[in-house]
Parts: structure tokens; sequence; C-alpha cells
């Protein structure tokens, strides 16, 4: 990905909370067939150093998890808000008219290799953690234990597990850190009256990082 120095974010914990606010990844590998994606809702333990754990699970009717050596190199994409910027929005605009359009966002790649896992006692526990992460601020809480036992059995043979040991990650939060700071104040209060609600403004607006 490129990434422009002063569109870089390395700190582990704003990534680590981006891929919260947004589980939803893009889990890219190469098979026998050629490039593969798929879009799975998946769990990070990130650490400092550009390692960490990624954990998910597919189909068992997903050939990923035959087609894929043990080990294999895969890419995990999780992508946060993202909003076309109008030159409109930048007050040096009406200046000087040196402006053209652009795109804020921000996102965060992992690379890795991969193993799946079928054993049982690591799918159910995984799963009731999963569960549990997306259930807790809901006043009427969905629990693993909910379902009658047969069924969640059926459920859990016909899922597959993976762990992804990540050896590197790359963030990148575009967010006009490249525009003076009037610019910048002209987009976040476009966005606020134009991006859809509960949108983090500070993934698509942010100050530059100081020398």
């Amino acid at each position: 990905m490129y990434v422009p120095a002063h569109f870089a974010e390395t700190r582990v914990e704003v990534l680590q909370a981006l891929i919260e606010r947004h589980p939803l990844g893009t889990l890219v590998a190469v098979t026998s067939a050629g490039l593969t994606a798929n879009h799975i809702p998946m769990q990070a333990q990130l650490r400092e150093g550009g390692r960490g754990r990624l954990r998910g699970h597919i189909a068992r009717g997903n050939s990923l998890w035959r087609e894929l050596a043990a080990d294999a190199a895969v890419l995990a994409i999780f992508m946060g808000a993202d909003h076309y910027i109008s030159p409109n929005w930048y007050p040096s605009k009406q200046e000087h008219g040196k402006a053209v359009p652009t795109w804020n966002y921000a996102t965060v790649h992992l690379q890795g290799t991969i193993r799946f896992v079928e054993d049982a006692a690591w799918l159910r526990e995984f799963v009731t953690e999963l569960t549990d992460v997306h259930e807790h601020a809901r006043p009427n809480r969905w629990h693993v234990g909910d379902a009658p036992a047969d069924y969640l059995d059926g459920m859990l043979r016909a899922i597959v597990g993976f762990e992804i040991d990540v050896t590197s990650i790359v963030g990148k939060f575009k967010g006009s850190q490249n525009r003076v700071a009037s610019d910048r104040d002209g987009v976040r209060s476009a966005l606020q009256a134009e991006a859809a609600p509960g949108v983090d403004l500070s993934e698509l607006v942010r100050d530059p990082e100081p020398n």
C-alpha cells in the first residue's frame, strides 16, 4: 500500500481500535485458481513491532481452508470511514483555486501466515467470545448458550476457524494532514453536515503529528 509519511499511522492502540470499530475485514489469499477475497469478521490482538494475531472463522463449505497450505501467506484489510472531499470545502480554494477533489479514508493492512482450526472446543470458545463482544452493549443480549445444544453442535461442525500470525502491520489514515489548518477545519465542518450518522470524524480529518 502506498503510504506518504504524513498519512502513516503506526500506533498499535490506534490500529487496534480501528479494527474493533470495523471488524469486518477482507481476507486476501492466493490459491491455485488465483486471487481470492473473503469478507469475514475478525478479532485482532496487535502488539508492538508489527506483530500480533487475527482470529476468525469461515463456512466449511468455503474451499479456502482446503486450498491453502499450512502457514500460507495472507493479507487482511480493514476499512474505516471514507468520504469524498470536495475542493469547495477548502477556504484556500477561494484564494488561489489550486485544489482538486480527493478521497479521505482510514485503513489497516495486516500480512501474516494462516492456519485453520477444526477443534470443536476452540471453535466453541471463539464463537462465544466473538458473540459476547458484539452483544455486550445490547439490552437483551443473545448468548451462545441460548441455542439448543444439538443445534449449536451442528452449527459448529459447519465452520472452520483460523488464526493468522501477523508479521507486518501498515496503517494509513488519509485525513487532510497535507492541507493547512483552515482547510482541515473546512473539511471537518462539511463532513459534520454531510457524513453518515455515527461516522467517526477522527478517521477522516486529522491534524499532522508534531515534528
